[in-house]
């Protein structure tokens, strides 16, 4: 049983160097410099090894992107957790958000096809922060009772406001934009809040 235990750690280990490795590669060199062979000559093993873990790049950008959604979910947890009103949760949580696309940006892009082909399939991961805004939505709009759909369409307004300032950012990259950004964001994430008030 111990051997089982070995092996089962140790082929878990080398997924997580894949994609460390993987990661790595795409820090140092952008997404388009991501290759099965890079990954394999970065962790010194065969390019073949890399395929008895992963079937393709997709596949790892695929694993990448629910580590991604995980991380941004827990991001925005922690900073709804700061605060007791909703309101304030939101606001916290949208600024997290952007953060989190400019510490991690490379993981952002991904996620969210900035600048490059994302995956094609839409990961279960990517339901968490969703369901971590709208959650705050609908407390937020508790007194006007909404259904579903509008909630939804309250998270999309934020979401596009918010999503399009950060991937003007990250394709524009601009000492003036950098100067003004915080006070859009703000700006945005308050006019919508009172909209929805």
């Amino acid at each position: 049983m111990a051997s089982k235990d070995r092996i089962l750690r140790q082929k878990e280990e080398t997924r997580n160097n894949i994609l460390e490795a993987a990661y790595s590669i795409v820090k140092e060199e952008g997404w388009q410099g991501l290759s099965m062979r890079k990954i394999a000559d970065k962790i010194e093993y065969t390019a073949p090894i890399i395929y008895e873990y992963f079937s393709n790049k997709e596949a790892i950008l695929n694993e990448l992107t629910g580590k991604g959604f995980i991380k941004l979910a827990k991001e925005l947890q922690s900073a709804k957790a700061k605060f007791d009103k909703p309101e304030d949760q939101i606001e916290a949580m949208w600024m997290a958000y952007w953060d989190f696309a400019f510490t991690d940006t490379e993981m952002y892009q991904v996620m969210f096809g900035v600048q490059m082909n994302c995956c094609s399939q839409q990961c279960s991961a990517a339901e968490a922060p969703y369901n971590l805004f709208t959650a705050v939505i609908a407390e937020i709009m508790k007194n006007s009772n909404p259904g579903p759909e509008v909630i939804k369409q309250k998270y999309f307004t934020f979401f596009s406001v918010i999503h399009g300032l950060i991937a003007i950012n990250i394709i524009n990259k601009s000492e003036v934009m950098e100067t003004i950004n915080n006070q859009i964001l703000k700006d945005a994430i308050g006019g919508i809040i009172k909209s929805i008030q």
